[in-house]
């Protein structure tokens, strides 16, 4: 028996687009820089240099719950934000970079069908569920596949030093093309030149906007589940990191910290890969195992949804691609992203998943999980700490 969801998980927690969401973010930073553009929906005050930090995985829900161990950041935190749908990765980051809601530009999934019957892994930016995974940035070049101006393009058309702090690994991907194309990357390893490269690329004369990202709370809390003893350790070296970073802030200037999306703990597993009732009439499905793309058969879509509901029950919220295009799951949609949502889009609620244990084998094991239309998944923190004077 399925356990009974609290009364206020009914309704989905809609992304604040336009208003306050991650899109938002780094319109108000270049207006910050004195950067030209139209009126940020959040307002913050005029600096030199600023420091945007992206801490994967770093959810306001699990920061309230876990301030002892992260003292810097729960005082600094203001008012939530929420991410996007999905609440995952590479749709998140793709709203932040570009200060565009994912309906924009188009980064609709961390699978979606790019092309005709085919999926795109939007963080490795490799085809998905084949045999064996194909690079895809000649295929689909990231700059066609998203193919708007970045917040660090626009700076840097504007004359703002702008850096890009993060793995080594990501230079020149996919994602970062899509999503952080402009200025100079500096790859580095661990939280210290994490840590020094972006104090390193704030000081300086002369406008500045540094970007930094780090990947290993998400990392730990997909492999022992958000809130366990190893994900608490590492939040606790990411909040001395952050204070750092504060002490060493030159005059002038402005630290904004904040995540990509939460996470819950998921227990309850659907697998489609095993679940006959979820495979008929499915050409192909895309996603996450919290937030899926349905692409059915023709004439289908009536079937599979009742099949999908009859399974899933109040575990998820299904609707049509026009539903969720009209309730602004996606934001305003322009007119190349509709075919890129699924003709069903599949938002799980409590603590189910969506997994398929033959194509998706190593995250469908993962206790961690994230996508979806709750607070936990939805809320991020907005974190300032400024030395204007």
């Amino acid at each position: 028996m399925r356990e009974a969801l609290p009364v206020d998980a009914v309704a989905p927690l809609l992304p604040r687009y336009g208003v306050r969401s991650l899109a938002e973010v780094f319109p108000a930073v270049l207006a910050a820089l004195g950067v030209p553009g139209p009126a940020p929906a959040i307002s913050l005050p005029p600096v030199r240099a600023a420091a945007v930090l992206l801490i994967d995985g770093l959810g306001s829900e699990l920061l309230r719950d876990h301030a002892p161990d992260a003292p810097t950041l729960a005082a600094l935190a203001g008012e939530p934000m929420t991410v996007g749908f999905p609440s995952s990765t590479s749709i998140s980051v793709t709203s932040l970079g570009t200060g565009l809601p994912p309906g924009v530009h188009g980064v609709v999934g961390i699978t979606f069908r790019a092309c005709e019957d085919r999926l795109l892994d939007s963080l490795k930016w490799t085809s998905h569920a084949e045999p064996e995974a194909t690079d895809l940035r000649e295929a689909l070049p990231p700059e066609q596949i998203q193919p708007h101006d970045t917040a660090l393009q626009r700076a840097a058309a504007d004359h703002v030093r702008v850096t890009s702090v993060g793995p080594r690994s990501f230079r020149g991907s996919g994602l970062t093309r899509a999503a952080l194309r402009g200025g100079h990357y500096e790859g580095v390893i661990a939280l210290g030149d994490l840590t020094s490269e972006i104090v390193r690329a704030l000081s300086g004369p002369g406008r500045r906007l540094v970007y930094g990202y780090h990947a290993d709370l998400d990392t730990l809390g997909h492999l022992h589940g958000p809130g366990s003893t190893p994900w608490r350790f590492q939040l606790r070296q990411i909040d001395r990191m952050v204070a750092t970073l504060v002490e060493q802030l030159p005059p002038d200037a402005l630290l904004l910290v904040t995540g990509d999306h939460g996470m819950v703990q998921v227990t309850r597993r659907y697998d489609a890969d095993q679940l006959t009732p979820l495979r008929l009439g499915v050409r192909l499905l895309g996603g996450d195992p919290r937030a899926r793309h349905v692409y059915v058969r023709d004439g289908a879509v009536a079937d599979v949804r009742a099949a999908w509901q009859d399974v899933l029950g109040d575990d998820a919220w299904i609707v049509t691609r026009d539903q969720a295009i009209a309730e602004n799951w996606f934001g305003p949609v322009a007119e190349h992203v509709p075919e890129r949502i699924g003709d069903l889009v599949v938002a799980l609620r409590g603590v189910a998943g969506v997994i398929r244990s033959v194509a998706e084998p190593t995250i469908s094991r993962l206790p961690g999980q994230h996508g979806s239309l709750t607070a936990e998944e939805q809320l991020v923190p907005l974190i300032l700490a400024t030395t204007v004077r």
